[in-house]
């Protein structure tokens, strides 16, 4: 789904560094139908790898279309998660992070 695959491509530009200021966490996006991603906060700077580098401190995994639909405002991401649209691996405490870069 070329979507997403332009949502991670233009995620670093996109990104209020000021709001990441701090983060020092590491995620790795699993989207069924797209690919897999992995999205490095470092103190406001944000990198995308095409990939798992197996260094994620969570693995969020969607499908493309629900991954879309958050990513668009149109879903909730708590509401995905609770209603199992949205997995979540690993530290979930990182992952409530995510909420800074969205």
């Amino acid at each position: 789904m070329a979507d997403v695959k332009d949502f991670f491509e233009q995620l670093p530009s996109k990104v209020d560094a000021s709001r990441t200021a701090g983060m020092h966490n590491t995620y790795v996006f699993d989207i069924a139908g797209a690919g897999t991603w992995t999205v490095a906060v470092d103190d406001g700077k944000v990198t995308v790898t095409e990939g798992d580098d197996g260094n994620g401190d969570a693995t969020i995994i969607s499908s493309a279309e629900n991954f879309a639909r958050i990513v668009a405002g149109e879903q909730n991401p708590t509401t995905a998660y609770m209603t199992g649209k949205l997995k979540i691996k690993g530290d979930l405490g990182a992952a409530m992070k995510l909420q800074k870069l969205f």
